[in-house]
Formats: structure tokens, sequence, C-alpha cells
């Protein structure tokens, strides 16, 4: 039994792997806070009626061409929006209006509730962008790790069910990177779902990989070379089970589960060339 459970943390936590995450974090902090200071937007908008439910939204560098919302990750226990402001620069200078949301973490709130903070998130922003100088139905979203698994959720949202404005297509594709799809494999993983805690029921609910896409909309996915071997695992199984809206499945060469985010913001990097591909751009 131990070892079965050291070996799905070695699969899935990449903080007993990357000796050099305190320092990473750290820096995104660091470029973040820089960010901020020199970006055009909007901090603490609220999406909806409870305190932490804000997005910070940062203009466009001249007309905007598109909306991204991009989904912090931290495996649905950590992190905030502010921690991840640096990948902003390098797509509002593309001409991106960019969207980063606050959900609530782990083990205050389940996973579930979580997707659905991310449903009004993205329903509100859909609604909404235009005030920020987004032009319309240009929804487009990208997750890092947890925050990947949320993106693909989205995709499997029936958004004229959540509410009846939304059309049945409001997010028009999502990049994924190291993101997760069958959450089972994280109740085996002790070090992380002592704070997630998953069941195999409740995992199941909220597992991409077992749920239909709901339009056409492309998910494409990233991952670094250097990853644990879990989120490869996840990786392949969302390509074989999306298989008829998986698209581009993007491996960031020498990068590990963090430093693959840094290849985001960087506007040389395949992986942002790819975000610019995915929104037609």
């Amino acid at each position: 039994m131990n070892s079965e459970r050291t070996n799905f943390d070695l699969l899935y936590n990449p903080r007993l792997t990357v000796a050099e995450f305190p320092q990473i974090i750290e820096r995104w902090q660091r470029e973040s806070e820089r960010a901020r200071a020199a970006l055009s937007g909007y901090l603490e908008v609220p999406y909806g009626p409870d305190e932490g439910e804000t997005m910070d939204i940062f203009r466009a560098r001249g007309a905007s061409r598109g909306l991204l919302m991009f989904i912090h990750g931290g495996y649905w226990r950590a992190n905030d929006k502010k921690d991840v402001t640096f990948i902003a620069p390098a797509l509002t200078n593309a001409g991106i209006t960019v969207a980063i949301p606050n959900y609530a973490l782990c083990p205050q709130v389940r996973v579930r509730d979580i997707v659905m903070q991310m449903v009004q998130a993205c329903a509100w922003i859909y609604r909404n962008g235009g005030n920020f100088g987004a032009p319309p139905n240009r929804l487009y979203l990208c997750g890092h790790s947890a925050g990947g698994h949320l993106a693909a959720m989205m995709l499997a949202c029936v958004w004229p069910v959540y509410a009846r404005d939304l059309p049945a297509k409001p997010v028009q594709a999502a990049m994924s990177v190291s993101g997760l799809y069958d959450l089972r494999d994280i109740v085996k993983a002790g070090s992380v779902n002592c704070d997630v805690r998953l069941t195999e029921e409740s995992a199941l609910e909220v597992s991409p990989a077992f749920l239909p896409p709901a339009t056409d909309a492309p998910l494409y996915t990233a991952v670094g070379e250097r990853e644990n071997e879990g989120f490869h695992i996840q990786n392949r199984l969302i390509a074989a089970r999306w298989n008829k809206v998986h698209r581009a499945d993007l491996v960031c060469a020498g990068e590990n589960h963090f430093t693959a985010l840094d290849q985001f913001a960087d506007s040389n990097s395949r992986l942002f060339r790819a975000v610019l591909a995915m929104m037609g751009i």
C-alpha cells in the first residue's frame, strides 16, 4: 500500500521532483508584480457574489484581436491569480485581452465547486468582455496544471443549460498546459489528495476524459518534456478520449512541470505561437 501511494505521488506531485520549485514560484511572483505595475487593466473585478470571485483583466495593446481567460494551477489547493500575471505582457503586446480569474481552494471547497466557479467566470467574461475592449465571440481559454483541467471542463459544459442567454459555444477553443483529465489517479496520490479530498466517485464526476465535449471547440494540449510521467499519461489519455476535438499535443523541450509555463510567456516559444494559432492570430 505504501509503495503504491508513493508511486502515484511521484507520478503526479511535481513538488517532489522539482527541487527548485520554491525559487520558480518566487520568480513568478516577482515578475507578476512588475507586470501588474506596467500593464493597463483592472484588478479584482467581481465575476460572482463571493469575496474571492474576482478576476484581473488586462487590456490589449492596440485594438483587441481576441479575449483569453487564463486559469492558474496549484492542484486546486494553492496559488492565486496574482502569481501568474507574468503570462500577460507578451499576450497583451500581441493584441490579446487577458482575464485571469481567482477561485476558492480545497479543502475549503470541493473540485466540483471550483468547476462551477469557472463556469461562472467564463459566462461573466463572455457577457462583459466588450466593456474591456475585447471583440465579440472571440473567447478562448488557457490553463496550467489544475487550471488545464478546469479549461478542459469548460469544453464539456452545456452552456445553455447553465444560462439560457448563452450560446452553445461561447468558448471557441482551449489550451491545457500540463493538465489533468482522469482525476481518479489523484485519489491515489496521498500528498495531493490530503487537501483535495476526492473519492473515486467524486473524481469521476469531474474528469474530462469521461465527459463528452459539448461542442466542436478544439482542445489543444501541451506538456513539459521533463514532467512527471503522470502528466504524459494524462495527455495521451485525453488525446485518445477526445480524439474528435483534440488538436496538437505539444512537448515543451527541456521543461519541467513549472518551467513549461515560462514558455507561455515567451513570445518566441513554440507554445506561445501555438496559442496565437489557436486564436487565429
